[in-house]
C-alpha cells in the first residue's frame, strides 16, 4: 500500500463538488486501500478522495471502535435527527480545530467497493465523522461551519470529558 500526499487548504479541489463513481474495479479498491493507510498514518478518523487529489465521491471513516472501517462511495444522506456540538479537525487543515454543530443521528445510503448498495445508521461521533466526510464530497469545508475556533488547550479539555 502507499501513503498518499494529503491536499491542504487552499487547494481548489477541496471546494469542488465531486463526481460520482461509475466504475468499481481494482483501481478503485487500490485507491480505497491507499486512502485507509494514508488516514491511519496521519492519525485521522476519516478521509475523502478530494483530500488526496481525487475528485470522486469516495470517503472512508474509521473512528477506532467496533464499527470498523466504513467505505462510502456515492453516499446520500437519507435522514438526520437531533443535534450535537463538538470539536472537529481536518487533515486538510493542520492544527485547526473548532466547534461544529451537526445532527446527532444520520442514515446514509452508499455503495461499497464492489458497487453493492447498503444503508447505515450512525449516532454521536460516528455520525459527525460520516457527515464531515460527506461534506468534503460536496466541496463543503468544516471551517464554514465552525461556531468557535478552539485552542490546543480547549481541545484537550474536550478530550478529557
Amino acid at each position: 500500500m502507499a501513503i498518499l500526499p494529503i491536499v491542504t487548504y487552499p487547494n481548489e479541489i477541496l471546494e469542488q463538488k465531486c463526481d460520482k463513481v461509475t466504475v468499481f474495479d481494482k483501481k478503485l479498491a487500490k485507491l480505497l486501500d491507499n486512502m485507509y493507510d494514508t488516514m491511519i498514518e496521519a492519525d485521522g478518523v476519516g478521509l475523502a478522495a478530494p483530500q488526496v487529489g481525487v475528485k470522486r465521491q469516495i470517503a472512508i471513516v474509521d473512528i477506532g471502535d467496533d464499527s470498523g472501517t466504513l467505505e462510502m462511495i456515492n453516499p446520500e444522506i437519507l435522514e438526520t435527527d437531533g443535534e450535537q456540538i463538538g470539536p472537529e479537525g481536518c487533515l486538510s487543515f493542520p492544527n485547526v480545530y473548532g466547534e461544529v454543530k451537526r445532527p446527532y443521528y444520520v442514515r446514509v445510503r452508499a455503495k461499497d467497493r464492489k458497487g453493492r448498495e447498503y444503508e447505515i445508521e450512525a449516532e454521536d461521533f460516528f455520525a459527525r465523522a460520516i457527515l464531515h466526510e460527506i461534506d468534503h464530497l460536496q466541496g463543503i469545508l468544516f471551517t464554514k461551519k465552525i461556531s468557535k475556533y478552539l485552542s490546543e488547550e480547549e481541545l484537550e479539555r474536550y478530550e478529557e470529558e
